[in-house]
């Protein structure tokens, strides 16, 4: 298994992505590439003494593209960036798969452009996998697709299907569509005619999904437009992290209360492991004929050991095969 990594991509590249990738030829034995600035690299590879390692291997790109760059343009103009030749890698089948944790929007754009769609997909979509209070569940699009029509919801919900079979070992799906009601009748044109197709498909589909209901754990996949799901992805990491903060404040207020977080300390530590978005490793681009995990921009070194995980065992379960004849079999 060959895994190409864009060391150039995220808030603390080169250093956290070394690292993580370090970790992960250790821990999984993938051979992997680290595509970018090959002193930078090497330097960092160096600081994690990784020259006994033989599976970690540099892929020299001169350029960056920024996390706030404009992607499409900045995919053209930036031939040598990390992402374009990471994507590169994939096309010429030098490598089984690409991780990046860079401007989202340049990973899906020269992913897309270079290996084009799943045959009969419609559009990429973006999967989140997230932590509820029963399991884990997975929403899509979370970006890539932010005006889609109603038969590309229909297709992420095959998407996140499979994703969650073949994944997460999830024998029955269960698949809701995110609206503002549980009733068929409630939402816009575009979600009635959703909630219709999804209906009538062999998925199970068990209707509307409200905002409110998003972590109880009662649905498996929840589907929506990439405009909504990235508002619902921010918004949720924004409130966890906030949480936090009050927490800690509260917990500093006085002695009964410090002496009462010192005895929970195991509990805040196994809530923090359970909730922690690195444990989960990265997003999987759908829709696209290749393996690609998009990393978030601030990801911690173990973040990127998971996403590293997380594209070897999308390979090695046949996702993208596995989506093909599911979307076959929808025709």
């Amino acid at each position: 298994m060959r895994i190409a990594v864009d060391a150039m991509g995220g808030d603390k590249a080169p250093q956290v992505v070394v690292e993580g990738a370090v970790m992960a030829a250790r821990e999984f034995g993938y051979d992997i590439v680290l595509v970018g600035d090959n002193e930078k690299i090497q330097r960092e590879l160096f600081k994690r003494g990784s020259r006994g390692l033989r599976n970690i291997s540099v892929c020299h790109a001169t350029e960056v593209i920024g996390m706030d760059e404009p992607a499409a343009l900045s995919v053209r103009r930036k031939k040598n960036s990390s992402i374009n030749v990471g994507a590169m890698l994939l096309k010429d089948g030098k490598a089984d798969a690409f991780m990046s944790a860079g401007n989202t929007g340049a990973v899906v754009c020269a992913v897309t452009l270079r290996m084009g769609l799943l045959e009969g997909a419609y559009r990429p979509g973006i999967a989140i996998i997230y932590p509820t209070l029963k399991d884990l569940c997975v929403l899509i699009d979370a970006g890539a697709n932010i005006d889609p029509k109603p038969e590309h919801l229909l297709q992420y919900a095959i998407m996140g299907d499979a994703l969650q079979r073949y994944i997460l070992k999830k024998r029955q799906v269960k698949v809701g569509l995110l609206s503002v009601g549980e009733e068929a009748t409630k939402g816009t044109d575009f979600i009635k005619e959703t909630h219709r197709l999804l209906n009538a498909s062999t998925l199970k589909f068990v209707g509307n999904v409200e905002g409110g209901d998003i972590y109880t754990g009662d649905y498996d996949v929840v589907v929506c437009d990439g405009f909504v799901g990235n508002v619902v992805l921010k918004v949720s990491e924004s409130l966890a992290q906030t949480l936090a903060i009050f927490l800690k404040r509260k917990l500093k207020q006085g002695l009964m209360t410090r002496i009462g977080a010192l005895l929970s300390l195991p509990a805040f530590r196994s809530l923090k492991k359970e909730i922690d978005y690195s444990e989960y490793g990265g997003a999987p681009l759908l829709g696209v004929n290749g393996a690609c995990i998009i990393g978030h921009g601030s990801s911690s070194a173990k973040a990127i050991k998971n996403a590293i995980r997380e594209a070897g065992e999308f390979v090695s379960h046949q996702i993208n095969q596995r989506i093909v004849d599911a979307i076959k079999s929808t025709h």
